[in-house]
């Protein structure tokens, strides 16, 4: 696989975790105040490992290095860590939706 079609399936795998962000932050929004600001930091941390996707992307399409190796490890591992933090956000939702 080249680094074109990576880019291209990554972004599309990123614009599915932002879609879920969106629903996370509809839903953060019929919150109570207090709950808002709990959860805030929370999807704060998702806002952040996204846009540090988006740039690694978009330094990746514009490069196009020959070895791309090393951000690919970089990028799975942000993947993995934006799965993580999704959980935990969506975790603690959810014990405030049951009753936390």
């Amino acid at each position: 696989m080249d680094v074109k079609d990576y880019c291209r399936n990554v972004d599309t795998e990123l614009t599915a975790w932002k879609a879920k962000l969106y629903n996370v932050m509809r839903q953060m929004d019929k919150l109570p105040t207090g709950d808002k600001q709990r959860m805030y930091e929370k999807v704060n941390g998702l806002h952040i490992v996204m846009t540090e996707l988006d740039d690694r992307l978009d330094q990746l399409r514009t490069a196009c290095p020959t070895e791309w190796s090393p951000a690919r490890k970089e990028i799975k591992g942000k993947m993995a860590d934006l799965g993580n933090k999704y959980e935990e956000a969506a975790r603690e939702f959810f014990d405030y939706e049951v009753g936390g």
